[in-house]
């Protein structure tokens, strides 16, 4: 079984072009020969002699890959979804807008297949197995092939031991300050409120939950504290006579109880003995 079929193989995350090594992007590769062994330098003209040269990368850093290539004229409107290739020119070079190359990029999970590889040749004739025919584009036939691609493994951020410590430690971080909006209310007039009302009421207001809910109101709010005067013990003077009434209280035994308590139930035990009386049968004859 093939690598390509196994799906070991880095998907196409750009194509560009570029005037030659130099502008060509260091994670870029540069086909500089085509597949039949000729110079793959795409000329505007045949008077000009700089010319430019298509290049491709496998960079899986940005997360985005090439799903498709499609090759349109300049009186076709580009394919939703799709856009044109970037250039890396030097100042004066310009790429021809006769035809063009559109490449179809997507994030690498949203798709299975991908560009796997692109390649050129200058003869029309020639076939390359398991590619896909693009077009002609200055002179030569631009192929690609798609299939499955690998993701790359992800690696492990390492970490750092002092934050690991500190999830570790028993310390609870301290609780957030409350927001305060930045444009409060303008304050009331003292000459309506008493100085120590409007205290009172600033206060109240630093207490209230800033979101206006009702979590932090309860039906004791406001409600001042007192002990009634009947249990007051220091008020009414009953101190003496509650510390007089625990010394008289008794702790009796369980000897003591049962001598209290004790019951030995005689009444029940001779009502229990009676005999009740009997009617002899002589004395029912004589009655009839």
């Amino acid at each position: 079984m093939s690598l390509m079929e196994h799906g070991g193989v880095r998907p196409i995350t750009a194509v560009a072009w570029t005037s030659n090594t130099g502008t060509c992007p260091k994670d870029f590769t540069l086909i500089s020969i085509t597949e039949d062994g000729a110079t793959a330098n795409f000329t505007r003209s045949f008077g000009m002699k700089s010319g430019y040269y298509l290049c491709y990368s496998k960079d899986m850093s940005g997360g985005m890959v090439v799903s498709d290539i499609q090759l349109i004229s300049d009186k076709d409107s580009i394919p939703h979804g799709y856009c044109y290739m970037a250039e890396y020119l030097e100042p004066k070079a310009s790429v021809s807008k006769k035809k063009r190359v559109c490449v179809q990029v997507v994030p690498v999970g949203s798709v299975d297949t991908a560009v796997l590889d692109i390649k050129l040749t200058a003869k029309s004739k020639m076939m390359l197995q398991h590619y896909t025919y693009v077009g002609d584009v200055h002179g030569y036939v631009l192929w690609c092939r798609k299939g499955h691609f690998s993701n790359p493994i992800p690696q492990a951020k390492p970490r750092s031991v002092s934050l690991d410590l500190h999830r570790l430690s028993l310390e609870q971080p301290s609780a957030p300050l409350p927001l305060r909006p930045s444009n409060p209310p303008p304050p009331l007039p003292h000459s309506k409120l008493s100085q120590r009302r409007s205290s009172l009421h600033t206060k109240d207001n630093l207490d209230k939950p800033v979101d206006s809910s009702m979590q932090g109101i309860t039906a004791l709010d406001g409600v001042p504290f007192s002990l009634h005067p009947k249990f007051d013990v220091q008020a009414n003077g009953a101190a003496f006579q509650l510390n007089s009434q625990l010394n008289n209280i008794r702790i009796k035994s369980l000897q003591d109880i049962e001598n209290e308590y004790n019951y030995t139930f005689v009444v029940e035990e001779s009502a229990a003995k009676r005999t009740r009386p009997t009617v002899t049968t002589g004395a029912a004859s004589s009655a009839q």
